[in-house]
């Protein structure tokens, strides 16, 4: 059964400007989107800077993967019953705490736990969408939400070129520093300009159901993201595998059975909510393939017959353009999905995405054509990370939009670590000598782009076969006894249910 809402209309705090909310919300999103990838460009130099193997820096990477993909959907539930608005606050302090963590120190196992924390801060995005989705009047809730979604691909965009500018002109402690100082003012603008949603989910947090959820993720991210150090056949990965098998049936059959389960799994398989999630995991696979080669492939020597030997700055700017697309492109998805639906959008989304791999896989001894197709793959994902959580909320309850769009977020994670294994894989085993060294084959890089569009086309087929509709705002679900309070929710210019509607859903009417 849906879940009661409340929302006392007496400790409702008058909002302040819509627009302010929108931007703040929007700037955590892209500081947050950053942390994931600011460290990328020191990796090559944590094992001089730090003592340690090359295994342990890649730790760097693999535990902020590991903690957003555990806390992401949990914190979004935490959020639906107890506050957006707090826990989001707690997110970017958390956030701050590993920044710091980092920045002062040298040592790995520091330097893991301070990423492991700014990791935890990927909810924010989530919590985000749902507190604009609470606070704005319908009509401007697509074009907000669509710009909330592209700053996870906006950031991911700005932090390598950024990261690299620092590594190379400044201590490498000073990016940690930054991000701790902007963390802080995250803070302080979300708690002046963005209110506390007033809509709350009813029941006792699921603490089982999160704990194995969390248990089922960490095996299986585990399994994935080091298989092709450990060997994909090796008794760790071949265990890790089976036990994140085993953990997520029991896990399943419980939440089955709890009143207020962590993800609501009926409401999850039904093809409208199912369907986007896998959309998602497609989609997430399809954009992290562009962001972890085109560095890479620029960088190569010349010698290899195909590699511009740019430096790491040239190669980070790479990406800079497809940020900007994705920024002027998400107000162009969002009129596009209040048009046609987002089911459109995120189809056109994957089209563009096949697209931009197909120029990839012709032009890749031009820096110039290497951006251009870097920066069709970048639109096609503004066009995607928009429409996916107006597809989401389309599909469940106002009192579920944060655990929903939590577990769409986590989907798109997965894709991304599968896609990480999966281009590791093909670079290190298309390789030949050259200049002394082992270096991937041109075919390897083609056969990335390939598998990446094989990837965005199946996301578009996948979203074909999505229920039609446009209706975005309300987030009913048809046929549910919670879908007319919440038609009269969205109707209203401001969100805050009146105290006789308040009353009504306390005593279950």
């Amino acid at each position: 059964m849906p879940a009661d809402i409340s929302a006392p209309s007496t400790t409702r705090n008058p909002a302040p400007h819509p627009r302010l909310a929108v931007g703040v919300l929007a700037f955590c999103g892209v500081v947050v989107a950053v942390m994931q990838t600011i460290v990328v460009p020191l990796l090559p130099h944590i094992p001089r800077l730090t003592g340690a193997t090359p295994a342990a820096a890649s730790w760097l990477v693999t535990v902020t993967l590991l903690t957003g993909a555990v806390f992401t959907p949990v914190l979004g539930r935490v959020g639906d019953m107890y506050g957006k608005r707090r826990v989001l606050v707690a997110s970017l302090l958390v956030l701050v705490l590993g920044s710091v963590l980092c920045a002062v120190s040298s040592h790995i196992g520091v330097l893991i736990a301070g990423r492991a924390l700014q990791g935890a801060a990927l909810a924010v995005a989530p919590l985000g969408i749902s507190i604009l989705r609470d606070e704005l009047p319908p009509e401007r809730v697509l074009s907000a939400v669509a710009l909330m979604s592209s700053t996870l691909g906006i950031g991911a965009a700005i932090g390598l070129p950024v990261a690299a500018l620092v590594v190379e002109n400044f201590d490498w402690h000073t990016m940690f520093w930054v991000s701790g100082a902007i963390g802080a003012l995250d803070i302080l603008l979300v708690l002046r300009c963005v209110p506390e949603s007033p809509v709350r989910t009813r029941g006792r947090f699921d603490a089982v159901g999160g704990l194995g959820l969390s248990a089922a993720l960490v095996c299986l991210l585990l399994a994935v993201t080091q298989g092709a150090g450990w060997g994909w056949t090796s008794a760790r990965t071949v265990g890790l595998l089976a036990a994140a098998v085993v953990v997520a049936l029991a896990w399943g059959a419980y939440e089955l059975r709890v009143p207020a389960p962590m993800v609501d799994l009926r409401l999850s398989a039904r093809p409208a909510v199912l369907l986007t999630n896998v959309a998602a995991l497609l989609i997430g696979f399809a954009f992290y393939a562009n962001s972890l080669v085109t560095a890479q492939m620029v960088q190569e020597p010349k010698e290899t017959g195909y590699g511009l030997g740019a430096s790491l700055v040239v190669s980070g700017l790479c990406l800079l353009p497809g940020g900007v697309m994705m920024v002027a492109l998400s107000p162009v998805s969002a009129r596009i999905s209040g048009k046609y639906g987002p089911k459109v959008s995120l189809a056109l989304a994957g089209a563009v995405i096949a697209a931009g791999y197909v120029v990839r896989y012709f032009t890749s001894h031009s820096l110039w054509l290497i951006i251009a197709g870097a920066t069709v793959v970048a639109s096609g994902t503004a066009l995607a990370y928009s429409a996916l959580p107006a597809l989401v909320m389309r599909g469940v309850p106002v009192g579920e939009t944060g655990a929903a769009n939590g577990l769409n977020t986590l989907m798109r994670s997965i894709g991304q670590a599968c896609c990480s294994a999966t281009v590791a894989a093909v670079l290190s085993g298309l390789t030949f000598r050259v200049a002394g060294r082992a270096a991937p084959t041109l075919h390897a890089y083609q056969l990335v782009f390939l598998i990446a569009a094989g990837a965005a086309l199946a996301a578009l087929l996948v979203t074909l076969c999505l229920p039609g509709g446009r209706g975005v705002t309300t987030g009913t679900v048809e046929g549910s006894a919670e879908a007319p309070a919440t038609r009269a929710h969205a109707a209203r210019p401001t969100p805050g249910p009146t105290a006789q509607e308040d009353r009504r859903a306390r005593s279950g009417q």
